[in-house]
């Protein structure tokens, strides 16, 4: 079902969408998840800069009124700020807050009622639900144009769509999540823009044992190929034409027995040619992966000062990869949270591990500043222990469950037994793009798992999980302003600029029943000078 919430405020609709179909982004627009296709997360506004900060104010809020894991990547095209939660999608005046229209998707909500964001293009809207379609909307209106099954109805919740997707040259591309499921294997598509036909499918790991023969899978007959589904967003480089997906773990998570081998693309970035679905090339990250550390941020391009065209990915393994594109080989791997007993086999007695399955980076990746040569990356600092359970009950799961070889003593312990949040904290690094080097780091009392940008005015802001969105000096760390926002920082933050003035919109409240945090509903947050 389809219900279309409008409000008639500013301007009238027709004028909405005339608008927004009519011009392309500006360069001062966030159109979207990352703001461009390579993901700099970089914006060349300058209004909002050191000296003028800490003027920085909360100027509106929109309150959804539901609560759930707000991870949307916020976006902001010709005057129009846009998100989404679990099931709704809404169009804001992107200084006042106000709705102009409110889309619901009627479906049966997830255990962390997630989405993780919209793409626009030439004034249409795309996005994913939990039950396996991607819906395109009318930017102006949120009329509905078009809707396409991606998944299997008859595995039910085991295969979702959270990602955001992006669009280049008419296609939209975007992945099915549910990798950590038995039998789900991860699978990218690329559809027709105008009408939602999928014009290629490019399975992520083996679909047959001929193929899982060649990419050097060493699975047992009886023991399904799993893994290497995508639940962030994607990247691409127009001037090659290569799609850069980021690859999740390969399944069941910890026991490597039921699965020998490197897991190929798994744990991997892995490069398509965006046209045809091709592949071209892959990045291992973690190799075989026994930790649930899935590659789970969209990978950065970039030329450094250097002159080293690299591809850059922060994922849960909690370091900083970078890969040199010419000569594909590593360039380096630099921690950016707390590493701890990273290469102990697991075992049938419980072994203690940093980052733990929900360390790291989790959805939301690196940011590059030209001017300072800077990574900087988000990280969260908590670990967890897991004790493997016998191989005959991890075979003995049935296909379409969650399928993990830990030994859960607790429902919600599925992925390791976490240390208690008051261990916990959050990092932000900030590293040299062609070294790999330690420029500055600071530590919150709070993961941090929001978006991070940086701007042309020597600033880089992020969020963490205590509530508190910063503003950071880019080049030394210093905090020039920080402000509690009243719930949890887990998805965009992003700026803008609407009637010449630079603004900031933040999304606040991520409530999940895995991660602890205060329980408050989704907002949206806008931020600018008085």
């Amino acid at each position: 079902m389809n219900v279309v919430r409008i409000g008639l405020v500013g301007f009238g609709l027709a004028a909405a969408a005339m608008c927004l179909q009519a011009a392309a982004p500006a360069e001062s627009d966030w159109p979207g998840y990352n703001n461009t296709l390579t993901s700099e997360r970089h914006s060349p506004l300058r209004e909002i800069d050191a000296a003028r900060v800490q003027g920085l104010q909360v100027l509106c809020t929109f309150d959804s009124g539901e609560e759930g894991g707000f991870q949307t990547g916020l976006i902001e095209v010709g005057g129009t700020l846009f998100g989404t939660t679990e099931k709704d999608t809404f169009a804001l005046d992107p200084s006042t807050c106000r709705v102009r229209w409110r889309v619901h998707e009627e479906f049966t909500s997830g255990f962390l009622k997630v989405n993780r964001g919209i793409a626009w293009a030439e004034g249409k809207l795309f996005r994913g639900t939990r039950d396996g379609r991607v819906i395109s909307y009318d930017a102006g209106t949120g009329r509905k144009l078009w809707e396409t099954q991606l998944t299997d109805p008859r595995v039910g919740d085991a295969e979702t769509i959270p990602a955001a997707p992006i669009v280049w040259q008419g296609l939209v591309f975007v992945g099915n999540a549910g990798g950590d499921n038995k039998g789900v294997k991860g699978r990218m598509y690329a559809l027709d823009a105008a009408t939602g036909k999928v014009r290629w499918e490019t399975w992520l790991v083996p679909r047959d044992a001929a193929e899982a023969k060649a990419q050097g899978w060493g699975n047992a007959p009886d023991v399904p190929i799993t893994g290497g589904a995508t639940w962030t967003s994607y990247t691409l480089d127009p001037a090659s034409g290569l799609l850069y997906v980021p690859g999740g773990n390969p399944a069941p998570d910890f026991d490597r027995s039921l699965r020998p081998g490197p897991n190929a693309n798994a744990a991997s970035i892995v490069v398509l040619e965006a046209k045809t679905g091709a592949f071209r090339t892959r990045y291992p990250v973690s190799p075989g992966d026994f930790h649930d550390w899935d590659v789970s941020t969209a990978p950065l391009l970039a030329t450094t000062r250097g002159g080293k065209h690299i591809v850059a990915v922060a994922p849960k393994d909690g370091h900083l990869h970078a890969f040199d594109l010419l000569s594909g080989r590593a360039l380096y791997h630099t921690p950016v949270t707390r590493i701890e007993n990273a290469t102990a086999p697991l075992s049938q007695h419980p072994v203690h591990f940093c980052p733990g399955t929900q360390g790291g980076s989790e959805w939301n990746g690196p940011a590059y500043d030209p001017a300072t040569n800077l990574l900087y990356t988000g990280a969260v600092d908590w670990c967890a222990t897991v004790t493997l359970q016998p191989v005959e009950k991890t075979r003995a799961s049935k296909m379409y469950e969650p399928w993990s070889a830990n030994d859960q003593t607790h429902p919600d312990e599925a992925f390791g037994k976490l240390d208690p949040p008051s261990s916990w904290a959050g990092w932000v690094y900030a590293t040299d793009a062609d070294s790999g080097k330690v420029a500055w780091r600071f530590k919150a009392p709070y993961p941090v798992m929001s978006g991070i940008t940086a701007t042309d005015a020597g600033l880089v802001f992020a969020g963490d999980m205590g509530g508190t969105l910063y503003a950071f000096d880019s080049r030394h760390g210093t905090v020039l302003w920080s402000k509690g926002l009243g719930g949890a920082l887990g998805g965009g933050v992003i700026t803008y600029s609407d009637g010449g003035r630079q603004l900031l919109a933040v999304a606040v409240g991520m409530t999940s029943p895995i991660w602890p945090t205060q329980k408050t509903t989704e907002k949206v947050v806008v931020l600018g000078l008085r």
